[in-house]
């Protein structure tokens, strides 16, 4: 344990989404915590918390010194979701390779999490897969205490992401980009904050572990477009797009931003795989329920994110 009585954990991309709860998570389980960040001020959400902050980004040998020394758990969630192929495999691999080096050479005793995707599992699909797969791969081959965690889709109050969802339930018509036999694995944020708080010091080491909400074979389209209408008090009927129409329609806008010079989270890759069949959990690889489990459902979650929503003006 280090100094000062609590143990320390070093978190990268504490400031996104998924960090934000888990910093929460830890600061009321009684852990010190240490984040990089590469810009003031820090958001909203973490404010409440008494943090050490180290200034910088996961470029900088110096700052990924000061962020890892003297941790007992390493907690690496910092990454790019979207971009070409070259750029996301710089930040996810590149910067997955960065701060396993820091946590080898630094603290080398200490815990390391590695945040992974379940898009990992098919890497050929897109090229943030790809990136993440070479993530995992940097880090499943050291030696140490480390763990690769895939978490499903993440919602939850401040998510952007997931807000078309529930924007397209109070139309008459909800698209639904999966195939008809699709099956898709979502986890409230809490709960996949709070599940990365247990394996900090739980779990044996070297594991390959992925998040559940519960619902082990997943969600078809119907049911998440069913809790998202009950969540909105909408009635929306469900309208599959066809696969062919919707990866010409990811082609056209990924060409429309380059052409712009911007970046699009729903490119052809985005595309293949939206249109995977089964993003659902695989029960030889679930964290052990003595460690944790999953205590929100779907519609408690959707419930809970349309009324944040609501009250902060975003639907």
């Amino acid at each position: 344990m280090s100094q000062r009585g609590a143990p320390l954990v070093a978190l990268t991309g504490a400031t996104g989404f998924l960090g934000r709860y888990l910093v929460d998570a830890l600061c009321t389980k009684g852990w010190r915590v240490r984040i990089i960040v590469r810009s003031m001020p820090i958001h909203e959400q973490l404010a409440p918390h008494r943090l050490e902050l180290v200034p910088g980004d996961l470029g900088d040998k110096a700052a990924l010194k000061r962020l890892t020394a003297g941790a007992d758990a390493i907690i690496h969630i910092a990454g790019a979701i979207k971009g070409d192929a070259d750029s996301l495999m710089r930040t996810n691999y590149g910067g997955t390779k960065r701060i396993a080096e820091a946590w080898q050479h630094h603290a080398p005793d200490a815990r390391f999490i590695s945040v992974s995707s379940f898009t990992a599992r098919e890497p050929h699909l897109s090229a943030y897969g790809a990136s993440k797969k070479k993530a995992e791969e940097v880090v499943m081959a050291l030696n140490g205490n480390w763990m690769v965690v895939r978490p499903p889709a993440i919602y939850g109050p401040w998510d952007r992401e997931t807000l078309s969802i529930f924007k397209a339930a109070r139309l008459p018509v909800h698209p639904m980009l999966g195939g008809k036999d699709a099956r898709l694995g979502l986890i409230h944020v809490r709960d996949a904050a709070n599940a990365l708080c247990a394996l900090c010091d739980g779990g044996a080491e070297q594991q390959l572990l992925e998040l559940s909400d519960g619902e082990l074979d997943g969600y078809s389209w119907p049911q998440i477009v069913t809790a998202a209408c009950q969540a909105v008090s909408c009635t929306a009927r469900p309208f599959y797009v066809p696969s062919g129409l919707m990866v010409m329609a990811a082609r056209l806008n990924g060409a429309m931003a380059r052409a712009r010079g911007q970046v699009s989270i729903f490119d052809e890759g985005k595309a293949r795989e939206i249109l995977h069949p089964d993003w659902s959990a695989r029960q030889t690889h679930l964290v052990p329920a003595g460690i944790w489990a999953p205590k929100i459902t779907l519609e408690e979650g959707f419930a809970e994110t349309a009324k944040w929503y609501r009250e902060a003006g975003w639907l």
